[in-house]
Protein backbone atom coordinates (compact mmCIF):
# COMPACT_ATOMS: atom_id res chain seq x y z
CA UNK A 1 0.00 0.00 0.00
CA UNK A 2 2.94 2.32 0.62
CA UNK A 3 3.65 2.19 -3.13
CA UNK A 4 0.38 3.92 -4.03
CA UNK A 5 1.89 7.41 -3.94
CA UNK A 6 4.60 6.42 -6.42
CA UNK A 7 2.33 5.08 -9.16
CA UNK A 8 2.39 6.59 -12.66
CA UNK A 9 -1.21 7.73 -12.43
CA UNK A 10 -3.14 8.86 -9.35
CA UNK A 11 -4.49 5.92 -7.39
CA UNK A 12 -6.99 7.83 -5.24
CA UNK A 13 -7.00 11.45 -6.27
CA UNK A 14 -7.46 14.00 -3.49
CA UNK A 15 -10.27 15.58 -5.50
CA UNK A 16 -12.46 12.56 -4.76
CA UNK A 17 -14.68 12.07 -1.76
CA UNK A 18 -13.30 10.08 1.21
CA UNK A 19 -15.69 7.25 0.32
CA UNK A 20 -14.38 6.99 -3.22
CA UNK A 21 -10.76 7.22 -2.08
CA UNK A 22 -11.33 4.47 0.47
CA UNK A 23 -12.78 2.12 -2.13
CA UNK A 24 -10.10 2.86 -4.74
CA UNK A 25 -7.35 2.23 -2.20
CA UNK A 26 -8.99 -1.08 -1.28
CA UNK A 27 -8.93 -2.06 -4.96
CA UNK A 28 -5.35 -0.86 -5.25
CA UNK A 29 -4.28 -3.12 -2.39
CA UNK A 30 -5.75 -6.09 -4.24
CA UNK A 31 -4.27 -5.13 -7.62
CA UNK A 32 -0.82 -4.39 -6.16
CA UNK A 33 -0.77 -7.78 -4.41
CA UNK A 34 -1.72 -9.59 -7.62
CA UNK A 35 0.87 -7.73 -9.69
CA UNK A 36 3.60 -8.32 -7.11
CA UNK A 37 2.85 -12.05 -7.11
CA UNK A 38 2.88 -12.12 -10.91
CA UNK A 39 6.16 -10.21 -11.15
CA UNK A 40 8.21 -10.93 -8.05
CA UNK A 41 6.92 -13.79 -5.90
CA UNK A 42 9.17 -16.71 -5.07
CA UNK A 43 7.89 -20.24 -5.51
CA UNK A 44 4.78 -21.28 -7.42
CA UNK A 45 3.23 -18.03 -8.62
CA UNK A 46 0.24 -19.74 -10.21
CA UNK A 47 -0.60 -21.44 -6.92
CA UNK A 48 -0.35 -18.12 -5.11
CA UNK A 49 -2.63 -16.46 -7.67
CA UNK A 50 -5.10 -19.32 -7.20
CA UNK A 51 -5.04 -18.61 -3.47
CA UNK A 52 -5.84 -14.94 -4.06
CA UNK A 53 -8.73 -15.89 -6.36
CA UNK A 54 -10.09 -18.20 -3.68
CA UNK A 55 -9.91 -15.31 -1.22
CA UNK A 56 -11.78 -13.02 -3.63
CA UNK A 57 -14.49 -15.64 -4.01
CA UNK A 58 -14.82 -15.77 -0.21
CA UNK A 59 -15.88 -12.11 -0.37
CA UNK A 60 -18.68 -13.02 -2.79
CA UNK A 61 -19.70 -15.84 -0.48
CA UNK A 62 -20.15 -13.16 2.22
CA UNK A 63 -17.10 -14.30 4.15
CA UNK A 64 -14.02 -12.39 5.23
CA UNK A 65 -10.93 -13.11 3.12
CA UNK A 66 -7.89 -14.65 4.80
CA UNK A 67 -5.46 -12.03 3.46
CA UNK A 68 -5.48 -8.83 5.47
CA UNK A 69 -4.88 -6.62 2.41
CA UNK A 70 -8.11 -7.94 0.84
CA UNK A 71 -10.36 -7.35 3.84
CA UNK A 72 -11.20 -3.72 2.95
CA UNK A 73 -12.34 -5.00 -0.43
CA UNK A 74 -15.38 -6.67 1.13
CA UNK A 75 -16.86 -3.30 2.08
CA UNK A 76 -16.15 -2.02 -1.42
CA UNK A 77 -17.94 -4.97 -3.02
CA UNK A 78 -20.93 -4.53 -0.71
CA UNK A 79 -21.11 -0.76 -1.14
CA UNK A 80 -20.62 -0.52 -4.90
CA UNK A 81 -22.17 -3.77 -6.20
CA UNK A 82 -18.83 -4.53 -7.84
CA UNK A 83 -19.09 -7.91 -9.62
CA UNK A 84 -16.24 -10.44 -9.42
CA UNK A 85 -15.43 -10.45 -13.16
CA UNK A 86 -13.01 -7.48 -13.29
CA UNK A 87 -11.17 -8.69 -10.18
CA UNK A 88 -10.80 -12.21 -11.57
CA UNK A 89 -9.65 -10.77 -14.92
CA UNK A 90 -6.76 -8.98 -13.20
CA UNK A 91 -5.70 -12.27 -11.63
CA UNK A 92 -5.96 -14.00 -15.01
CA UNK A 93 -3.74 -11.32 -16.57
CA UNK A 94 -1.00 -12.25 -14.14
CA UNK A 95 -1.51 -15.93 -14.87
CA UNK A 96 -1.05 -15.09 -18.53
CA UNK A 97 2.19 -13.29 -17.69
CA UNK A 98 3.55 -16.62 -16.42
CA UNK A 99 2.74 -18.36 -19.71
CA UNK A 100 3.05 -15.69 -22.40
CA UNK A 101 6.13 -13.50 -22.69
CA UNK A 102 5.82 -12.28 -26.29
CA UNK A 103 2.87 -11.05 -28.37
CA UNK A 104 2.79 -11.74 -32.08
CA UNK A 105 0.26 -9.11 -33.15
CA UNK A 106 -1.20 -5.85 -31.90
CA UNK A 107 -4.58 -7.57 -31.55
CA UNK A 108 -2.94 -10.16 -29.29
CA UNK A 109 -1.57 -7.35 -27.13
CA UNK A 110 -4.95 -5.62 -26.97
CA UNK A 111 -6.43 -8.95 -25.88
CA UNK A 112 -3.98 -9.00 -23.00
CA UNK A 113 -4.95 -5.43 -22.09
CA UNK A 114 -8.58 -6.51 -21.77
CA UNK A 115 -7.39 -8.56 -18.80
CA UNK A 116 -4.59 -6.41 -17.40
CA UNK A 117 -5.92 -2.85 -17.85
CA UNK A 118 -9.54 -2.53 -18.92
CA UNK A 119 -10.95 -4.07 -15.71
CA UNK A 120 -9.38 -1.25 -13.70
CA UNK A 121 -11.44 1.38 -15.49
CA UNK A 122 -14.58 -0.67 -15.09
CA UNK A 123 -13.93 -1.02 -11.36
CA UNK A 124 -13.55 2.76 -11.11
CA UNK A 125 -16.92 3.20 -12.83
CA UNK A 126 -18.56 0.84 -10.36
CA UNK A 127 -17.02 2.78 -7.48
CA UNK A 128 -18.42 5.99 -8.98
CA UNK A 129 -21.84 4.43 -9.54
CA UNK A 130 -21.49 5.13 -13.28
CA UNK A 131 -21.10 1.62 -14.69
CA UNK A 132 -22.89 1.00 -17.99
CA UNK A 133 -22.05 -0.58 -21.34
CA UNK A 134 -21.56 2.75 -23.12
CA UNK A 135 -19.05 4.02 -20.59
CA UNK A 136 -17.29 0.64 -20.54
CA UNK A 137 -16.40 1.04 -24.23
CA UNK A 138 -14.84 4.46 -23.67
CA UNK A 139 -13.13 3.39 -20.48
CA UNK A 140 -11.61 0.32 -22.17
CA UNK A 141 -10.04 2.54 -24.82
CA UNK A 142 -8.45 4.81 -22.22
CA UNK A 143 -7.20 1.91 -20.12
CA UNK A 144 -5.72 0.03 -23.06
CA UNK A 145 -3.96 3.24 -24.08
CA UNK A 146 -2.54 3.71 -20.58
CA UNK A 147 -1.28 0.12 -20.58
CA UNK A 148 0.46 0.61 -23.93
CA UNK A 149 2.05 3.82 -22.66
CA UNK A 150 3.36 2.00 -19.60
CA UNK A 151 4.75 -0.77 -21.79
CA UNK A 152 6.60 1.82 -23.88
CA UNK A 153 8.08 3.40 -20.76
CA UNK A 154 9.13 0.00 -19.39
CA UNK A 155 10.70 -1.66 -22.45
CA UNK A 156 14.07 -2.20 -20.76
CA UNK A 157 12.57 -3.21 -17.41
CA UNK A 158 10.23 -5.71 -19.07
CA UNK A 159 13.05 -7.22 -21.15
CA UNK A 160 15.00 -7.79 -17.94
CA UNK A 161 12.04 -9.96 -16.85
CA UNK A 162 12.13 -11.77 -20.23
CA UNK A 163 8.94 -10.03 -21.37
CA UNK A 164 8.37 -8.04 -24.55
CA UNK A 165 5.13 -6.11 -25.01
CA UNK A 166 6.01 -4.69 -28.43
CA UNK A 167 4.13 -6.77 -31.03
CA UNK A 168 6.49 -9.06 -32.94
CA UNK A 169 4.89 -8.16 -36.27
CA UNK A 170 5.58 -4.47 -35.62
CA UNK A 171 9.15 -5.16 -34.56
CA UNK A 172 9.71 -7.02 -37.83
CA UNK A 173 8.06 -4.24 -39.82
CA UNK A 174 10.43 -1.62 -38.36
CA UNK A 175 13.50 -3.85 -38.39
CA UNK A 176 13.81 -4.06 -34.60
CA UNK A 177 15.29 -7.10 -32.83
CA UNK A 178 15.40 -7.98 -29.16
CA UNK A 179 19.10 -7.11 -29.20
CA UNK A 180 18.00 -3.55 -30.01
CA UNK A 181 15.84 -3.54 -26.88
CA UNK A 182 18.87 -4.43 -24.76
CA UNK A 183 20.99 -1.52 -26.01
CA UNK A 184 21.88 1.38 -23.69
CA UNK A 185 19.90 3.77 -25.91
CA UNK A 186 17.34 3.38 -28.65
CA UNK A 187 18.49 3.27 -32.24
CA UNK A 188 16.59 4.91 -35.10
CA UNK A 189 14.51 1.83 -35.94
CA UNK A 190 13.35 1.38 -32.36
CA UNK A 191 12.53 5.08 -32.06
CA UNK A 192 10.29 4.81 -35.12
CA UNK A 193 8.58 1.76 -33.65
CA UNK A 194 8.00 3.51 -30.33
CA UNK A 195 6.58 6.54 -32.16
CA UNK A 196 4.23 4.23 -34.08
CA UNK A 197 2.94 2.51 -30.93
CA UNK A 198 2.68 5.87 -29.15
CA UNK A 199 0.46 7.07 -31.99
CA UNK A 200 -1.83 4.11 -31.45
CA UNK A 201 -2.08 4.93 -27.75
CA UNK A 202 -2.83 8.58 -28.52
CA UNK A 203 -5.64 7.55 -30.88
CA UNK A 204 -7.14 5.31 -28.20
CA UNK A 205 -7.01 8.13 -25.65
CA UNK A 206 -8.85 10.42 -28.07
CA UNK A 207 -11.46 7.73 -28.72
CA UNK A 208 -12.08 7.43 -24.98
CA UNK A 209 -12.57 11.14 -24.30
CA UNK A 210 -16.39 10.95 -24.38
CA UNK A 211 -16.13 9.11 -21.06
CA UNK A 212 -14.88 12.28 -19.41
CA UNK A 213 -17.63 14.33 -21.04
CA UNK A 214 -20.21 11.88 -19.67
CA UNK A 215 -19.14 12.53 -16.06
CA UNK A 216 -19.57 15.50 -13.77
CA UNK A 217 -17.85 17.09 -10.81
CA UNK A 218 -15.09 15.33 -8.92
CA UNK A 219 -15.51 12.10 -10.88
CA UNK A 220 -14.97 13.93 -14.16
CA UNK A 221 -11.86 15.64 -12.81
CA UNK A 222 -10.41 12.36 -11.52
CA UNK A 223 -10.91 10.50 -14.81
CA UNK A 224 -9.56 13.50 -16.71
CA UNK A 225 -6.48 13.15 -14.49
CA UNK A 226 -5.99 9.55 -15.61
CA UNK A 227 -6.23 10.52 -19.28
CA UNK A 228 -4.01 13.57 -18.77
CA UNK A 229 -1.39 11.31 -17.17
CA UNK A 230 -1.32 9.18 -20.29
CA UNK A 231 -1.08 12.17 -22.59
CA UNK A 232 1.68 13.72 -20.51
CA UNK A 233 3.62 10.44 -20.57
CA UNK A 234 3.31 10.35 -24.35
CA UNK A 235 4.64 13.91 -24.50
CA UNK A 236 7.58 12.89 -22.30
CA UNK A 237 8.33 10.00 -24.66
CA UNK A 238 8.20 12.36 -27.64
CA UNK A 239 10.43 14.89 -25.83
CA UNK A 240 12.98 12.10 -25.37
CA UNK A 241 12.91 11.60 -29.16
CA UNK A 242 11.25 8.24 -28.44
CA UNK A 243 14.34 6.89 -26.73
CA UNK A 244 12.77 4.78 -23.99
CA UNK A 245 16.02 2.98 -23.14
CA UNK A 246 18.35 5.78 -22.05
CA UNK A 247 16.12 6.59 -19.10
CA UNK A 248 12.46 6.12 -18.36
CA UNK A 249 10.52 9.07 -19.83
CA UNK A 250 8.35 10.54 -17.09
CA UNK A 251 6.18 13.65 -17.24
CA UNK A 252 6.76 16.50 -14.80
CA UNK A 253 4.05 18.23 -12.79
CA UNK A 254 3.86 21.10 -15.27
CA UNK A 255 3.27 18.69 -18.12
CA UNK A 256 0.56 16.87 -16.18
CA UNK A 257 -1.20 20.11 -15.34
CA UNK A 258 -0.99 21.32 -18.93
CA UNK A 259 -2.54 18.13 -20.25
CA UNK A 260 -5.23 18.16 -17.57
CA UNK A 261 -6.30 21.63 -18.66
CA UNK A 262 -6.34 20.53 -22.29
CA UNK A 263 -8.43 17.43 -21.51
CA UNK A 264 -10.95 19.41 -19.48
CA UNK A 265 -11.10 22.00 -22.26
CA UNK A 266 -11.84 19.14 -24.70
CA UNK A 267 -8.71 19.83 -26.73
CA UNK A 268 -8.01 16.41 -28.18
Amino acid sequence: MAQAKDENFPVASRVLSPRHRRHLLAVYGFARLVDDIGDEAQGDRLAQLDAVEADVRRIYDHRDPDLAVLRPLRATVDDTALPPDPLIALIEANRQDQRVRRYETYDDLVGYCTLSADPVGRIVLYVFGKADDRRFVWSDRICTALQIVEHLQDVAEDLAKDRVYLPAEDMARFGVTEDDLAAPSAGPHLRKLVAFEAGRAANLLRAGMPLIESLRGRERLAVAGFAAGGRAALSAIADADHDVLGRRPRPGKAGLLRELVRVLARKR
